[in-house]
């Protein structure tokens, strides 16, 4: 089974709100990234998977040269997703038996946030669990599928 997911979208400003109140946002250009968690995963896919957003090279320069958001300081909004791992292969419902409970998924993206703010990322969040609504201008559209 594949490890951490991440849905990675090229971004000029992204948000989230819970009941109506902000708790992150990022104006780009940067990174708007779902991440989610599954029951093999551990603190060593957390960190890679950090080093992966902030070096992958996803915006392009005046000069051809692609850049990733370490070469220009661009911002990240790291925001849990459990879905990523529903499955709905079978029947109409997705099944969410492949996705991390709480307690094991929670410290590894908190751990993927850690990470990224060590490297030198300015990191904004959603709220682990919470009804959450993501706002963003996707720059492209652009986007990406990264497992780890």
């Amino acid at each position: 089974m594949a490890g951490m997911r991440a849905v990675v979208q090229r971004v000029a400003e992204a948000a989230v709100t819970v009941d109506g109140e902000p708790v992150g946002a990022i104006e780009g250009p940067g990174l708007c990234v779902l991440v989610g968690v599954t029951h093999q995963d551990t603190p060593a896919q957390a960190a890679q998977l950090a080093r992966k957003l902030w070096s992958l090279r996803l915006f392009g320069g005046e000069d051809g040269v692609e850049r990733s958001c370490s070469d220009f300081g661009g911002p990240l909004l790291v925001i849990s997703q459990f879905t990523l791992y529903g499955d709905a292969r079978k029947g109409r419902r997705p099944t969410w038996n492949a996705a991390a409970p709480g307690p094991l998924a929670e410290p590894l993206v908190d751990a993927v946030v850690a990470e990224l703010r060590a490297l030198g990322a300015e990191v904004a969040t959603g709220r682990f669990g919470a009804d959450m609504k993501v706002s963003l201008v996707n720059d492209g559209p652009f986007t990406v599928l990264l497992e780890v």
